[in-house]
């Protein structure tokens, strides 16, 4: 199940929630761009559910 991730936030938090997001879910690459004021960051990912330990492959 692949969606869509958008947050509006402070620049300085941008890096923390994609870390945090990464670490939740598969993620592709953030796009970021300033919000129409300039005074924060949309922060765009796509994702998707991870699977869960039990359900991965043995290596």
């Amino acid at each position: 199940m692949t969606f869509d991730v958008r947050i509006i936030c402070d620049d300085r938090d941008a890096d923390a929630i994609t870390r945090a997001l990464a670490d939740a879910f598969r993620t592709g690459a953030p796009r970021t761009y300033p919000t129409r004021d300039g005074m924060r960051t949309r922060l765009y990912l796509t994702a998707d559910l991870k699977r869960p330990e039990s359900d991965q492959p043995n290596a």
